[in-house]
């Protein structure tokens, strides 16, 4: 055995191992928060630059769908054009009713997109005010507004839908607003269990209970700490069920209980198309790429959302 004199120990030489340059901590920089992070980290991904550039786009054609066509939906429908082909001025051909099918895609993107957004503001106001007075006040306000979720999660969202369109008030108004109504009052308990749970996470944190020591009301504390530290799964999950709700109107314009025929959207027009759909096919394919591009743009705007929000999924 070597003795410890006979042990050679090789040391780098300090200016070889620049410590001081690699260990380095900027003090002169605040450090970032959570959102300022997450936009760091988002404005890099090309998952989310594609699908904010998409869902932007979509956005104009609904509020500006003259920018698009000149050609009025519903007008100068002849039964000549039946079927047609493409032709000049009319890419997607015509319906089987002689409507340029183009000019109906771009007009159908406003109610479809307009139920979506209504919608997913809807269930915010419920839902997050529920879930956040669940979560954080507990007891018997948790265990009512809990069994009251329950009752709504034990009835399936499209077989849900069939069921209320079918109650006076909702079967003799049929619009838009009416199937938000629906659609709302049908989705919101997911969205208050999600919110039930961020808000039991962060309620008891080091500073809410600073801010409570302070004199802090237990409501404000609530809207002012616990709320906005809660938000991050919110936001992720609202814009995935922003296209989970137009499939939704779609869904149900295509059965017949959704949007009336006389208002376009992309879903009367599938559903329209079925009568067509052996000898011209592209009146169907026109309106379903549609839907499947907006919500695949929405998805793919929570999956970025989740990985820059979700601390979890960050590389160190």
């Amino acid at each position: 055995m070597k003795s410890n004199q006979d042990i050679t120990h090789f040391v780098a030489p300090i200016e070889e191992t620049p410590l001081l340059a690699t260990d380095a901590v900027k003090t002169d920089q605040a450090p970032l928060s959570l959102w300022a992070d997450a936009w760091r980290k988002l404005r890099r991904r090309p998952l989310f630059i594609v699908s904010a550039v998409m869902i932007v786009i979509i956005l104009i054609v609904a509020f500006f769908p003259g920018l698009f066509t000149q050609t009025a939906p519903n007008d100068n429908c002849q039964l000549a054009n039946s079927d047609g082909a493409p032709s000049a001025g009319h890419p997607f051909g015509f319906t089987f009713q002689g409507c340029d099918v183009y000019a109906r895609v771009i007009y159908g993107t406003q109610a479809s997109v307009m139920v979506g957004v209504f919608a997913v503001i809807g269930v915010l106001l419920i839902g997050v005010t529920l879930g956040a007075l669940a979560g954080f006040y507990g007891g018997w306000v948790d265990a009512v507004i809990a069994r009251l979720g329950d009752i709504f999660f034990a009835l399936p969202l499209v077989l849900g839908a069939l069921v209320v369109t079918q109650l006076p008030f909702f079967r003799e108004n049929k619009s838009v607003w009416t199937v938000i109504m629906i659609i709302v009052l049908l989705a919101w308990p997911t969205m208050a269990r999600l919110t039930r749970g961020a808000v039991i996470e962060v309620r008891n944190a080091d500073f809410i209970t600073a801010a409570r020591s302070l004199g802090v009301s237990r409501i404000q504390s609530l809207i002012r700490h616990v709320l906005p530290n809660a938000l991050a799964p919110i936001i992720v999950l609202a814009t995935m069920e922003l296209g989970v709700f137009i499939v939704l109107e779609a869904t149900l314009s295509f059965l017949g209980i959704g949007l009336p025929g006389s208002i376009m959207s992309w879903g009367n027009d599938i559903s329209a198309a079925q009568s067509s759909i052996r000898t011209n096919p592209a009146v169907l394919l026109y309106p379903a790429a549609a839907l499947s591009i907006t919500v695949l743009s929405f998805i793919m705007l929570g999956d970025a959302l989740r990985d820059a929000l979700d601390p979890k999924s960050r590389q160190r």
